[in-house]
């Protein structure tokens, strides 16, 4: 029990024990050889071995966060053994290591949605920077206000894309053709307008469309400014309860 207590304490991000800090940049520098990668079209012999070494690392650690969960979990020790495997962040674990096999044999190139998956390496980095791991506990306390202002956001846009397919939908664009061949257009302009993104690539013509934008893209001004307060409220807060 003492060995795992140890191997907990390493593997656990601590700013107060050196050789945890050493062990989160050996991760940190296994992610980034893990994600090199995916940054060029070429797979080079050196690519592969960066591929491997940052697999092995990846399924070591695996393997230590499931051998030492009952020392973070002392409540209910073998039930927590049999949960971690479907626990989000060993499930990014875990998607994170499959697509290496896919050099073992043909056979695995169903895992290899490959240079997708190894993406998800990236969210590992959330573990060893304090302040993506604040963020994150922000939004995990502020998730009930995020989703209503998500739900209202996500409301707007369709109300706004109804409005706009029925009103202008008649409106031709100047090749001859509808602005809007399907809802969905309707709604990718919406979501792009209230945003205020504005490709440019759908655009209304008519008078009654481009009254609809203007308010469309004030409302959205008010709507996305919602989560930045209250994300940054959240931190604020959080940075004092840790102090």
């Amino acid at each position: 029990m003492r060995t795992l207590s140890y191997i907990s304490a390493i593997i656990e991000p601590k700013t107060d024990n050196i050789i945890s800090r050493l062990y989160d940049w050996l991760m940190l520098l296994a992610i980034v050889m893990g994600i090199m990668p995916l940054m060029f079209r070429e797979q080079t012999l050196l690519f592969s071995i960066f591929d491997w070494v940052s697999c092995l690392i990846f399924m070591l650690d695996y393997v230590l966060r499931w051998a030492t969960i009952s020392i973070r979990n002392k409540h209910n020790r073998w039930w927590a053994y049999i949960t971690y495997p479907i626990t989000p962040m060993a499930i990014i674990d875990l998607l994170s290591i499959l697509p290496t096999f896919s050099i073992i044999h043909p056979s695995f190139k169903i895992i290899r949605i490959s240079r997708l998956l190894k993406i998800l390496r990236v969210i590992k980095v959330v573990r060893y920077f304090e302040s993506l791991e604040i963020i994150v506990a922000v939004i995990r306390r502020q998730r009930k206000t995020l989703y209503t202002v998500l739900s209202f956001a996500l409301f707007y846009i369709f109300i706004t894309a109804l409005v706009m397919f029925n009103s202008d939908q008649m409106a031709e664009s100047q090749d001859g053709h509808y602005l809007f061949n399907n809802f969905f257009e309707a709604f990718y302009w919406a979501a792009c307008t209230l945003t205020t993104v504005g490709y440019g690539d759908i655009y209304p013509v008519s008078d009654v469309g481009r009254i609809i934008s203007i308010i469309s893209s004030l409302v959205g001004i008010a709507i996305i400014a919602l989560p930045s307060g209250i994300i940054t409220a959240g931190y604020l807060d959080e940075l004092r309860r840790r102090e």
